[in-house]
């Protein structure tokens, strides 16, 4: 029988080199490829920049491939990372929401780039090191499902991936924790057994994202602007949307007398809105650019587990399909800081069985009423 030829994304990292490991061992034709997609050509940037695609990544990547005996390529993906993700990161900021920028790499780069060029030399699958299973759900779809260990679960950042990806996807990392993935690697060897994790996002390792901003949009960067109230009343001056967000706290600089917060982000007035604790919370969102994935539709209320951020522990709710691609999702309890421009992910049974974006208004059709704009201050 014909062993089943798998490309591997190798990021340089414990986990990816070990998903290499286990699919060799398996019996597949394991080919290890790194992402190129650092803009800036000279080293000395990458190798600053590091994360999980710099220089010093695709080395660890090579050095990982030689010790399995598996080729390894430098694909280079700069293009598509720099419209589908940095663009992206800088003109959210800019509208005043706060995005995901793995969630957008992950499905347009990591995957529908990389899985299109595996597939044209002839792969069977690709794979990824990443902390999710995948599973058939009771509905008969693909869908991401929570690894072993929860403390490492990356299926938040996962939700958006397509029927066509999933089935095409090995995720062999998601069977075992990070303790047991770094005793394979010490085990066998491995170069990258002890290497830390990247915590950063990769393209803004020094976590300055307004610096990051100003030095993409240029004269487009939003100018200082005035603190406000839910009602207008002027508390002082913010130094521009993008160095906040729903939720935020520290670095205000408002002498309040007790600690607020920002509730809302008004891009269109250059506006940032503060409230106390107790504005953060909220128990209803409503998500568009919906992904399904372990359920096909949503014909009627369902109930659901929902998580609003990568480190958010989920909440029950009722998930409604209100429009074509609007999805209105009711907390039984009050989540703090629906942010506008994060993922809502839904959960069943730790498989997820879709997501969208968090919206900041939305404006419903009122069969007395005409039309009735909901703002819900997140």
């Amino acid at each position: 029988m014909e062993k089943k030829k798998v490309v591997v994304g190798m990021s340089g990292g414990v986990d990816s080199s070990v998903a290499a490991y286990l699919l060799k061992e398996q019996g597949y034709e394991v080919i290890g490829v790194t992402m190129q997609i650092w803009q800036d050509e000279t080293r000395e940037v990458q190798e600053e920049n590091g994360g999980c695609c710099g220089v010093s990544a695709a080395e660890d990547a090579g050095r990982i491939a030689g010790q399995l005996g598996i080729p390894h390529y430098v694909m280079n993906f700069k293009e598509e990372f720099k419209c589908r993700v940095m663009d992206y990161f800088v003109e959210e900021y800019l509208a005043g929401r706060t995005p995901n920028p793995c969630i957008a790499c992950n499905r347009y780069v990591k995957w529908e780039s990389m899985l299109k060029r595996s597939l044209e030399i002839g792969a069977d699958y690709i794979a990824t090191g990443h902390y999710a299973r995948i599973m058939v759900t009771r509905e008969g779809r693909y869908a991401v499902c929570s690894s072993v260990t929860a403390k490492k679960d990356q299926t938040y950042a996962l939700y958006n991936l397509t029927q066509e990806q999933l089935a095409h996807t090995l995720m062999p990392v998601g069977e075992y924790t990070k303790e047991e993935i770094r005793a394979i690697a010490a085990r066998e060897g491995l170069v990258t057994a002890h290497k830390p994790d990247s915590q950063e996002i990769c393209f803004i390792p020094d976590h300055d994202y307004a610096a990051f901003i100003e030095r993409e949009a240029g004269e487009r960067v939003p100018e200082e602007g005035n603190f406000v109230t839910a009602q207008g009343q002027i508390l002082g001056r913010h130094l521009g949307i993008t160095h906040y967000t729903v939720g935020q706290r520290k670095g205000l600089n408002l002498a309040m007398g007790h600690p607020v917060f920002v509730t809302e982000i008004r891009a269109k007035t250059n506006e940032v809105v503060i409230g106390e604790a107790e504005d953060v919370f909220g128990d209803t969102l409503y998500c568009n650019n919906i992904n399904f994935m372990g359920m096909a539709d949503l014909p009627r209320p369902r109930e659901a587990l929902a998580k609003i951020r990568y480190a958010h522990g989920g909440e029950r709710c009722v998930i409604e399909q209100v429009a074509e691609d609007v999805i209105k999702c009711s907390f039984h309890a009050p989540v703090r800081a629906i942010t506008p421009g994060q993922a809502a992910v839904f959960y069943e049974d730790g498989c997820v069985l879709g997501g969208g974006t968090i919206m900041k208004n939305y404006t419903i059709p009122s069969v007395n009423k005409g039309i009735h704009a909901l703002n819900h201050d997140i």
